[in-house]
């Protein structure tokens, strides 16, 4: 089945002519991410040579994805706009709130019962709405999308921060919080910076046990966590073309890791044969008659560092399997260093677990090359010696690998089959531990390792590799195995080792599925009725947030100055937290919790100047709040950085807090924080960090008449009667402005369409 194909067509038609427009208009060749942005540029923003990380530009993308977590906000959001209809084709996968725990039979119905009121609060919105429902079990989003949806040359956003795993078809998917989805869901304007480029050359071809996972894990350690903020990372080369379409999607997902917009490569065979094999001949087709508009001209890539901002090289001839973390996804260790790395660090040597699978590590491919080790090790009478588990990203995926035997293959050896969802990857997990603070090491195939993240034990030391290398490792039950150059002792006390992993790109029998787990929207959804109980502590609807006024600035309170690393998973965690994702009021409870207080080196514990105690901090919020005091958070570098979540900007605007102050923010978190119309500020020298103190009155200077163009100064009025006032950078343009004098950018909507 292709879907909205008739989209697609008008999306082809069009394509070429709005190509050649760009080339002239600009006066040169284009990149591929050139020829996407430009041909999808709004009408409120002309053809012109925009400058890359400085000019805000308009755009239309071609559809919206939503997975459950963030769906709930976003679609509330959306239903008080007063649409019938969305203006763009969109989606929602119910993919985050199935906990891992028994096995995937069991954890679905536990989260069919446990979560029926969401479930069914989603489902009746997207078929009142127009909107496409993929049930729980369905698979994961990013998954799902791939083999659905996505087509080379499209635009798309999705409310979470792997959307870039479209990218692997050839397409700008790019993450965004669930206003954004809005904007695009009622037919207004998107708007970003225009990205820089990063040009990534792939020359050779990979062999042996080097995965494309490897070059992400790569290029995340060239890079980092911030490296690729504001950019869009285009790969291209040789190499580029001999890799697999679903191989391509994995170091696309994985660019969410390096701050990226969004990551893509050309058209080519390989995503080709993708279309075809998952029933999209006639996309394929189209994308053949134009393709010469769907990769990047012919003199960008022989000249890369004219057209990029930066070129990065990689040989895949000579590439070493990576292995990268703990707690960050780009400390990148090539596994002939590991074992140094674990031994000069400390690092538990035991391998508690090993997990294979999610959104980014799910193809055929993967779980063929992966089943082929665990083949080897049962036929050379190998155990595991690790906890193992196995998660497939889409019904689609799990039907046809375990038609073909690959599932009996990790079950013969120990696996655990888990439900089509992230499971693990973002939290939810329900892990058997003897101890749950106890450090211990564990190696899964996902994109994400931050502390807590799969878990909620700062004490689990994360990391991240193939899900070959993760395979072979469960085998070994040792961090310091080597599965390229070392053996192992089987049960009859023989030496033995692995040989590389063998792999199929595509099934050879075709994809199968009985029931992929699709609802279509209803032909007459003005009809239906979408109820709320207003007793829910799952669900609330909203009340606009009001705008912030000049004297809301002024003897301001620090809720927190937080110190070090602070992600969205900082701000609001996931995991538990997940089940409260529709309900503002109570997912606020978990709001800072994780971060730490720069002033005392603790999580969830801030001195309340009111009161003269220590609190939660969500508890103190609430406490400046009852006596209408503003609070203002300062923070350190990338802050916001990791998930799209739009709850990170939500919970602080609902708890009273009027402004962040930050030495840097990731890109998808400042958005989310306009949006919501509260002060994304940053420090324009970020020494100034160090004056804040915690018993300061902040006043934030110069907002009076907030326009793009407006200087703004903080003073800080310390206990003992001196003062430090320092300049901050804000970055609102004109459209930004207005959603922090009307209260946020819903608020202007709704005004909008009066």
């Amino acid at each position: 089945m292709i879907f909205d194909f008739d989209m697609i067509k008008a999306v082809y038609a069009a394509l070429p002519g709005k190509v050649d427009n760009a080339r002239k208009a600009l006066g040169r060749p284009l990149t591929l991410s050139e020829k996407i942005l430009f041909s999808h540029l709004h009408a409120d923003s002309p053809v012109r040579d925009y400058a890359r990380g400085k000019d805000y530009v308009f755009f239309a993308p071609d559809r919206v994805a939503m997975q459950d977590a963030t769906a709930q906000m976003a679609l509330l959001q959306f239903m008080m706009c007063g649409m019938e209809k969305t203006a763009v084709p969109s989606t929602v996968h119910c993919d985050h709130l199935i906990q891992a725990k028994t096995g995937a039979d069991t954890d679905l119905k536990t989260a069919l019962d446990v979560n029926s009121e969401v479930y069914s609060f989603l489902s009746s919105v997207c078929t009142k709405y127009g909107i496409g429902f993929w049930k729980p079990g369905a698979g994961i989003i990013h998954q799902t999308v791939l083999e659905n949806y996505a087509f080379p040359g499209a635009m798309m956003i999705g409310t979470d921060s792997h959307t870039p795993n479209a990218g692997g078809l050839g397409m700008l998917a790019i993450g965004v919080g669930g206003a954004d989805a809005v904007d695009v869901m009622v037919g207004m304007p998107w708007e970003l910076k225009m990205p820089k480029l990063i040009g990534v050359h792939l020359t050779g071809k990979l062999s042996g046990w080097a995965s494309p996972k490897d070059v992400i894990l790569k290029v995340a350690g060239i890079l980092t966590v911030k490296g690729g903020t504001g950019a869009i990372v285009e790969y291209f080369g040789e190499g580029a073309r001999s890799m697999s379409c679903t191989g391509k999607g994995t170091i696309c997902n994985m660019g969410a890791e390096i701050g990226a917009t969004t990551s893509t490569f050309g058209y080519d065979d390989s995503m080709a044969r993708l279309l075809k094999a998952t029933g999209r001949t006639d996309v394929a087709n189209l994308a053949d008659a134009i393709a010469a508009h769907l990769t990047g001209d012919p003199e960008c890539y022989a000249d890369p560092s004219k057209y990029f901002d930066q070129v990065i090289e990689v040989d895949l001839n000579t590439l070493e399997p990576h292995i990268n973390g703990p707690y960050t996804p780009d400390l990148a260790w090539p596994i002939s260093e590991f074992a140094a790395a674990v031994a000069k660090n400390d690092y538990p040597e035991k391998l508690d677990v090993g997990l294979i699978g999610s959104c980014t590590n799910s193809s055929y491919e993967d779980i063929s090359r992966a089943a082929s080790i665990a083949k080897q090790a049962k036929d050379k009478k190998l155990k595991v010696k690790s906890e193992f588990t196995v998660t497939p990203g889409s019904e689609l995926i799990r039907y046809t690998v375990e038609r073909d035997g690959m599932l009996q293959d990790f079950e013969d050896v120990g696996g655990l089959v888990l439900a089509n969802a992230c499971g693990p990857c973002i939290g939810q997990w329900a892990r058997h531990m003897d101890d749950p603070k106890r450090r211990n090491s564990i190696i899964t195939s996902f994109n994400r390792n931050f502390a807590k993240r799969n878990d909620g034990n700062a004490s689990t030391h994360a990391f991240v590799a193939s899900p070959e290398i993760v395979t072979a490792l469960v085998f070994a039950g040792d961090l310091n195995f080597n599965p390229l150059t070392d053996t192992l002792i089987n049960e009859d006390g023989q030496e033995v080792r692995f040989d590389p992993p063998v792999g199929v790109e595509l099934p050879p029998k075709g994809f199968d599925v009985e029931d992929a787990g699709f609802q279509a929207p209803a032909a007459e959804g003005f009809k239906i009725n979408v109820d709320v109980d207003p007793a829910s502590d799952r669900l609330q609807l909203l009340t606009p947030f009001t705008p912030i006024t000049p004297d809301q600035v002024q003897n301001m309170r620090v809720l927190l100055k937080a110190q070090g690393k602070c992600t969205t998973d900082h701000i609001s965690m996931a995991g538990p937290w997940l089940k409260y994702r529709g309900h503002l009021e109570n997912i606020s409870n978990n709001c800072f919790i994780g971060a730490i207080n720069a002033c005392n080196g603790e999580a969830n514990k801030v001195i309340n100047h009111e009161s003269g105690t220590y609190m939660a901090v969500p508890d103190s919020a609430r406490a400046y709040q009852k006596k209408g005091i503003s609070t203002v958070v300062f923070g350190e570098e990338n802050y916001g950085e990791g998930s799209s979540r739009e709850h990170a900007a939500m919970e602080p605007r609902y708890l009273g807090v009027k402004a962040i102050v930050v030495k840097s923010f990731a890109r998808i978190h400042q958005t989310n924080l306009k949006k919501q119309g509260m002060l994304a500020l940053t420090f324009v020298n970020p020494a100034d960090y160090d004056l804040v103190r915690q018993d300061d009155y902040v006043d934030i200077l110069g907002f009076e008449n907030f326009n793009p163009d407006s200087q703004i100064r903080i003073r800080l009025r310390h206990a003992d009667g001196t003062t430090d006032t320092f300049d901050v950078q804000h970055g609102y343009n004109e459209q930004q402005a207005e959603w922090v004098i009307s209260g946020s950018a819903l608020n202007k909507i709704r005004e909008d369409k009066k």
